[in-house]
């Protein structure tokens, strides 16, 4: 499933109980990854949902700051066929 909002991502969460996993970008409207991220994982309905946070920008600090905050992983956009691979294994 597909949505264009972190608004929308939390509303999808609490209809569809079968989410595998998330993938998001870090900057969508009206929330960010990090905010989106945050909220799944302050939820014991959905934390233990891993959550992948992908961005163009190549920021040390904010990466370590996703991967402290639970993410599974962070992705720099452009993603190659290789990440998508490693993240279903």
């Amino acid at each position: 499933m597909v949505v264009n909002s972190g608004t929308k991502a939390l509303e999808l969460l609490g209809m569809e109980p079968n989410v595998n996993m998330i993938i998001t970008d870090n900057w969508m409207p009206k929330m960010t990854g990090y905010e989106l991220l945050k909220r799944i994982k302050e939820s014991s309905k959905t934390r233990e949902i891993p959550v992948i946070i992908m961005s163009i920008e190549n920021v040390p600090n904010q990466i370590n700051r996703y991967l402290k905050k639970s993410a599974e992983d962070f992705l720099l956009k452009l993603v190659r066929p290789s990440d998508v691979s490693r993240l279903s294994s």
